[in-house]
């Protein structure tokens, strides 16, 4: 096990050319869980070669356990890579494919086969050993891939989008074993994905990337409740969050955002500090599951009525998606609401939860006074 820091990394495929990496900076404790994840193109699989060494970097520092590695090569820097490709010898059974870093490295074959007997059973495919890839399904090729990994006992595990490959289901499956793996072993582990869903459930610390930039990094509720940005926001969250455009007034000492559904009007409370922002037009954002529906009896949130236009049953929830602003917005309610497109209903917000971005820049506006600012907006909101 080992730590791994990035210090002001950045990669360039020639002059004059856009960096492919700018200026990355990460560090992971001994023993944790890392995703990398974004769009495709992002360069979160470059930023994995440049710690295996299969690329070299272009400035900057590559660390584990304070050594810099950024000159060595692969071999030397006692890293496994797990690639989306599994990368099996075909002509080999799994026993042999399995062992053969540790042949490479010249083990006695005593302990070789002990390793080989550990990791199978580990993985659950000792009855596999005497097959070759060719007889194996997607799934078992892919813990023969983890296998051959597990086998080196290196210092940090790289996985390269691993589950892409495999079906629905089995990703689920795979992601489950990956984790209670990664929980028995406890090795610091790097793992590049595309699926929002993956880093969310997988990462002990989320780096979000886009156009070559740590957009955000921090752990899963972090990103998910607190995001940096307007990407960020959109990326993490499945549905993602939903964005209001907005305009900010201010009416006897209480910030307002105004929502207007087409049949009703509601004047939001907001805890907003900065007094320069009345009258200025922001986004909302807000998660689907954060609006809620509104009950006879009330419990003093701000709400506005709104029509149904379209249904989504998930099965575990209900998506129901009404207009705001002259903007689609996603609502999570529970699975036995009654409605029908056409149909009004009462939906509410709490304060607290919502967010609000610069509309150019898309940056978070951390206007928070303190803690109770949204109380008190709440407050006189429902005594006047």
């Amino acid at each position: 096990m080992a730590t791994l820091e990035l210090r002001n990394v950045h990669k360039t495929y020639g002059a004059g050319l856009p960096d492919t990496l700018k200026d990355i900076q990460l560090a992971i404790k001994d023993g944790e869980f890392l995703i990398l994840v974004g769009p495709s193109g992002c360069g979160k699989s470059t930023l994995m070669n440049c710690i295996a060494g299969l690329e070299s970097i272009s400035g900057g520092a590559i660390l584990i356990d304070d050594e810099d590695v950024s000159g060595m090569s692969p071999k030397d820097r006692d890293i496994a890579m797990v690639f989306q490709s599994y990368a099996l010898y075909p002509t080999m059974n799994v026993r042999d494919n399995i062992a053969f870093g540790l042949k490479i490295r010249k083990l006695p074959q005593a302990a070789i086969d002990e390793e080989v007997a550990r990791v199978a059973k580990l993985l659950q495919i000792e009855h596999l050993l005497g097959r070759k890839p060719g007889q194996l399904s997607g799934g078992q090729q892919q813990r023969v891939a983890m296998g051959r990994a597990l086998a080196r006992r290196p210092k940090i595990y790289l996985f390269d989008e691993p589950l892409s490959n495999l079906d629905a289901k089995l990703r689920v499956e795979m992601r489950t074993e990956i984790k209670l793996m990664h929980q028995r072993l406890k090795t610091t582990t790097v793992y590049v994905t595309h699926d929002q869903i993956e880093a969310m459930t997988l990462g002990d610390k989320v780096a979000v990337m886009k156009d070559g930039i740590i957009q955000q990094f921090g752990t899963p509720q972090q990103i998910y409740n607190d995001p940096a940005n307007l990407f960020v926001a959109s990326f993490i969250g499945s549905p993602p969050m939903n964005f209001i455009p907005v305009r900010l007034s201010r009416q006897e000492g209480r910030v307002l955002a105004l929502l207007d559904s087409g049949q009703a009007r509601c004047e939001l409370p907001l805890g907003v500090a900065a007094d320069e922002l009345e009258g200025r037009e922001v986004i909302l954002g807000v998660r689907p599951e954060q609006i809620s529906l509104g009950t006879a009896q009330g419990n003093g949130l701000p709400g506005i009525r709104a029509e149904v236009q379209v249904t989504e049953p998930t099965g575990p929830d209900l998506l129901v998606f009404v207009t705001l602003n002259q903007t689609k917005v996603c609502c999570r309610l529970a699975p036995d609401v009654a409605c029908q497109v056409g149909d009004s209903l009462n939906l509410q917000f709490d304060p607290a939860r919502v967010l609000l971005f610069d509309a150019a820049s898309g940056e978070r506006l951390d206007l928070r006074a303190d803690d109770n600012a949204v109380k008190d907006n709440v407050a006189r909101f429902k005594g006047r």
